[in-house]
């Protein structure tokens, strides 16, 4: 990212939060009481917390997407059968809407605007374009879970909506350094790399 295009229209600048929700980082969130955790990961809020910050303070946007498993019949969650056999342990509660669980972390809270997703990319079958659009947002800096995952499907869907998309390299992690890297060095082809320091004294001017 052009860090004159930053200074130029600060609000047209959102920091999305991808995933970062507590049943996925919280000690009492689904995946810690499944025992399912990565050091890298759970360390993400503290990096990009003053991120959150410095984008606030330079008139940018916070935007939380939020990994959703839909109450069916009974409570039971939809869960696709992939991630049925990835994630046996997810049960009725886990990332339900309006729960504990499914929120943003709080040392990243408040979001500006929070969005469900139900599948990796927060951009298929959700609202999210509707309201970048609507709020001015053209230009996106990344960060989040997982760097294979849900950042990289959602990144790779806003390239090719048009938006001018940052990656914070260390503002997103994978359960293994080697995938993390690898799809890092593949974004780079669609997206601007960018620390969250580096960030920080872009915005700082």
């Amino acid at each position: 990212m052009n860090p004159s295009k930053i200074f130029e229209k600060p609000h047209s600048l959102a920091l999305m939060l991808i995933d970062l929700q507590n049943d996925f980082l919280h000690p009492d969130g689904a995946y810690a009481r499944a025992g399912v955790s990565c050091e890298v990961i759970a360390t993400l809020p503290v990096l990009l917390a003053p991120v959150c910050d410095a984008v606030r303070r330079a008139g940018g946007w916070i935007v939380s997407t939020h990994f959703t498993l839909v109450p069916g019949r009974d409570a039971e969650p939809l869960i696709d059968r992939h991630l049925r056999d990835l994630r046996p342990f997810l049960t009725r509660g886990d990332f339900a809407p309006g729960s504990f669980g499914h929120a943003l972390v709080d040392e990243l809270s408040p979001a500006d605007l929070s969005v469900e997703k139900v599948a990796y990319s927060a951009f298929h079958m959700s609202r999210l374009e509707w309201v970048l659009r609507k709020a001015g947002i053209t230009r996106l800096v990344a960060g989040g879970i997982v760097t294979n995952g849900g950042v990289a499907s959602t990144v790779r869907d806003a390239h090719v909506r048009g938006f001018d998309v940052t990656v914070l390299s260390d503002g997103c992690a994978a359960f293994e350094r080697r995938v993390h890297e690898v799809n890092l060095e593949a974004l780079g082809g669609i997206a601007q790399l960018s620390t969250c320091a580096a960030l920080i004294d872009q915005l700082a001017g």
